[in-house]
């Protein structure tokens, strides 16, 4: 077996090989944490030169909470029929975009559960009604499972339905429902969800289609690390076949571990060795570090502050990511599940950024630039604590 000296030498040369599953995953069990994250750094310097770090002013709006998915690391659904359901209205939705407006947002991340009671029409009216009333506000809406609940209500293939979609004002699709692109782990913790290949087939539609898109990894359900690491690699050959094509594919990557407070998963568990199960920092700053050096062909990895804290998604800055996330304004579905800080000042984020070493600076959607001038550098000294 090569040794994770060797393989990181190589990955720190001028034109380094491109990181295989095998050689990914003994970095992943072996590889020193601080030299793994400093071979990161540098892979970012040259991947995204500078000294910036972007974020986002958006907000998350999960307009309904109906879905019959029953994900079990999910604290955030509530099935039909019970007391606690609801579905926002129009009215409701475009208040909070106003919102988000006021304090100079560009962005809605829209998504809720697979709700049998809304069909497209239900849909297609919506992201009608809030184009019109938010025209400079991107939609990037539902997900791939949501689309094809969708579908299956209409009838019509995925497909159809995204086109229908993006024709009345839909921006992107966001990558949520990826969690783990192995089908031994995905179908044991969302066996309804079903197929990794049907979550790439509908991601693979909204590509085709324009629409803007990111790949996402929930992880810490058990899994090992060859299993995290073949989930990068099935984004990754997507992502080869859509630069193959001329088109964008994803623009980011990211990463959270599962919250397992709140939810059956966590229950179904609680006898078992709680280290098989989530991730603490270290992990999670591992598990950025080879994302950095395995996605040659994305180059934007964010860094999860609400699900890990500020203070490790600076650390997650010096193992490779370049981008902060954003303020979301709103968060129902993580904090469910037991996260208590998912929600943040735009200050906030520029100043963990600038404890980091790094100065921010605000994107949208599609990792455009939006400030057109740099935030001037404070003197601020990281004081940044990290367990395990």
């Amino acid at each position: 077996m090569r040794n994770w000296k060797e393989i990181l030498s190589e990955q720190l040369s001028l034109e380094p090989p491109r990181l295989t599953v095998e050689d990914a995953t003994i970095l992943y069990e072996d590889a020193d944490i601080n030299d793994l994250m400093f071979a990161s750094l540098e892979r970012r310097k040259i991947q995204v030169p500078g000294n910036l770090v972007t974020y986002l002013v958006d907000r998350n709006i999960n307009y309904t909470n109906i879905c019959t998915i029953n994900c079990q690391f999910c604290s955030f659904y509530r099935p039909p029929g019970h007391s606690e359901v609801y579905t926002q209205t129009f009215e409701e939705i475009s208040q909070r975009i106003s919102e988000l407006e006021n304090i100079g947002g560009s962005r809605i991340l829209m998504q809720g559960g697979v709700n049998p009671e809304l069909g497209l029409d239900w849909y297609l009216d919506l992201i009608s009604n809030i184009r019109e009333k938010h025209p400079t506000i991107s939609l990037d809406c539902f997900s791939p499972i949501e689309i094809e609940g969708i579908a299956d209500v209409c009838g019509l293939n995925t497909s159809e339905v995204l086109k229908q979609l993006a024709d009345v004002g839909m921006h992107g699709l966001p990558g949520g429902g990826a969690e783990m692109l192995v089908d031994d782990v995905r179908l044991d913790i969302s066996p309804k969800k079903g197929s990794a290949d049907n979550w790439l087939r509908v991601m693979s539609e909204a590509q085709e289609l324009g629409l803007t898109t990111s790949a996402t990894n929930v992880f810490g359900f058990g899994e090992t690390d060859h299993h995290r690491v073949l989930h990068m690699e099935r984004i990754r050959n997507m992502q080869d076949h859509a630069l193959s094509l001329d088109r964008v594919g994803f623009t980011s990557f990211v990463a959270w571990p599962v919250q397992l407070e709140n939810n059956s998963f966590g229950k179904r568990n609680k006898g078992r060795n709680r280290v098989e199960l989530g991730a603490g920092p270290v992990e999670y700053l591992r598990h950025i570090s080879i994302s950095r050096l395995f996605f040659d062909n994305i180059d934007h990895i964010q860094a999860s502050w609400p699900t890990m804290g500020l203070g490790v998604a600076q650390m997650a800055i010096l193992a490779g990511a370049d981008d902060a996330g954003s303020t979301m304004m709103e968060e129902n579905v993580v904090s469910a599940s037991g996260t208590k800080k998912t929600l943040a000042k735009e200050e906030e984020l520029q100043d963990s950024i600038f404890r980091a070493g790094f100065t921010p600076i605000k994107r949208d959607s599609d990792y455009n630039i939006l400030d057109t001038i740099i935030i001037e550098e404070k003197n601020l000294i990281a004081t940044i604590p990290i367990q395990n």
